[in-house]
């Protein structure tokens, strides 16, 4: 937004990965194509002559966010939730339970964790949580291999998956099916995924029609799909898919984690202790409360999928550890002016690609009405050539744009002879070999 209302406006993007597009590259899913098409509006802005695409460069660790500050006018702050929330339960560290985000990074070729490894010769797996994550992970743990191969999922992966033996997952949340955070394309997705059937138990349906007349729209469709699914017998087409059906899914309501279980041995999980909750209020803010009961369900693998957080990123900047964002007033971080920031660190782990991008352009619009009103530093700044300095006695390579383009066309002739889009580098060192640094 910058460059379309301001005709002088230079912008550098300092990115820690080596290569550019974040959670569009590595966490929208492999078979969701049509979604990474936002990229191509990346690039037309990335090939823009007032604007520089600076990776491999860890913000907080290279360069200091003052030190930024110090070279440009303006600094926005958008580096997301990387972390993930931790279940914070016994058990947790064994072998076969891993973070969804790892999961999916793993899949999507982040170089951090490539070497993940999930062993998946178990036959049930669990996942915790039942937002559209959840669902990302279920589906590609479910789908047909050869229903991968033609998507940009690492040849690794995919290996992987081929080798597969889980065949039923259990999706599990601590509230009921009025509190689903996932949406109904992802839903409808998982119903008609090719060789297996949905598991939904009718009575966690009971009364439902009643209790949805005045809920929002997509809320009421979303539950609609789920009763339909759960007490209806499947229509013809339906049938003929889930005749055959090898492998399942199922959503588990109203169980909070409380324990992983571990085998024999010691040695990995094996199951997972499920304290039963009911619901206090009504809503989107209703609350899970334990009844006192448990459940054990066996498994081989838990993925947690409980939500991302943001970490801090520098002493200077100030940071709520409680909500996970920086404090900031419509993308203004407080007290630290020229300071701004977009995104999840903005708002929270909330919302789709659409949504984030609707928030940067207010943040956008915050900086340009500040500098309007002469609230940024006046006068001249060096901008990059001062962090290039920085970053050179540092011994820090920088990669640019058109850096990345040959690492792009590296990755699409890799591709091409498995008739896939790309096959994507996974090895930050063999990408630098490439650029011949």
């Amino acid at each position: 937004t910058e460059d379309k209302h301001h005709p002088q406006a230079h912008v550098d993007i300092y990115e820690k990965q080596l290569v550019p597009f974040g959670l569009v590259r590595f966490g929208v899913a492999p078979d969701h194509p049509e979604v990474k098409n936002v990229i191509n509006t990346f690039t037309q802005t990335a090939r823009s002559a007032r604007c520089a695409f600076r990776g491999n460069v860890v913000v907080g660790r290279d360069v200091a966010v003052p030190e930024l500050r110090a070279a440009y006018h303006a600094v926005v702050l958008s580096y997301g939730a990387e972390d993930h929330r931790a279940l914070e339960i016994p058990g947790e560290e064994l072998p076969g339970v891993f973070s969804a985000r790892a999961f999916v990074g793993w899949y999507n070729g982040l170089p951090e964790n490539r070497e993940l490894a999930p062993d998946l010769s178990c036959d049930t797996a669990v996942i915790l949580g039942q937002g559209n994550v959840a669902l990302d992970v279920a589906r590609i743990l479910l789908t047909p291999p050869e229903h991968l191969e033609k998507t940009d999922i690492t040849e690794a992966a995919l290996g992987v998956l081929r080798q597969s033996r889980v065949k039923t997952v259990w999706i599990v949340g601590r509230r009921g099916p009025l509190q689903v955070a996932f949406t109904i394309k992802e839903l409808r997705e998982m119903i008609q995924l090719p060789g297996t059937r949905p598991i939904l138990d009718p009575a966690d349906f009971l009364g439902l029609q009643d209790r949805i007349k005045d809920v929002p729209r997509p809320r009421k469709r979303l539950t609609e799909l789920l009763l339909r699914t759960a007490t209806e017998k499947p229509g013809t087409e339906d049938a003929a898919r889930q005749a055959p059906a090898s492998r399942a899914w199922g959503l588990r309501f109203f169980r909070s984690p409380q324990q992983v279980l571990p085998s024999p041995d010691g040695r990995r999980a094996a199951g997972i202790r499920l304290a039963v909750t009911r619901l206090e209020g009504v809503g989107e803010a209703a609350r899970a409360v334990p009844t006192g009961d448990t459940e054990d369900l066996p498994c081989g693998l838990v993925l947690s999928s409980v939500g991302y957080k943001s970490r801090p990123i520098d002493p200077s900047v100030p940071f709520d550890p409680k909500l996970g964002v920086i404090p900031n007033m419509e993308g203004r971080v407080v007290d630290v002016p020229g300071l701004y920031c977009s995104g999840w660190v903005k708002r929270g782990p909330t919302g789709v690609i659409a949504t984030t991008m609707t928030d940067s352009f207010l943040t956008g619009q915050m900086l340009l009405q500040d500098l309007k009103a002469g609230l940024l530093p006046p006068g001249p700044r060096p901008g990059y050539a001062a962090i290039e300095a920085l970053l050179s006695s540092r011994g820090v390579q920088p990669v640019s744009f058109s850096d990345w383009e040959k690492l792009d066309a590296e990755e699409v002739s890799r591709g091409k002879g498995a008739g896939k889009p790309r096959e994507k580098l996974l090895d930050p060192q063999e990408m630098l070999g490439l650029l011949g640094r």
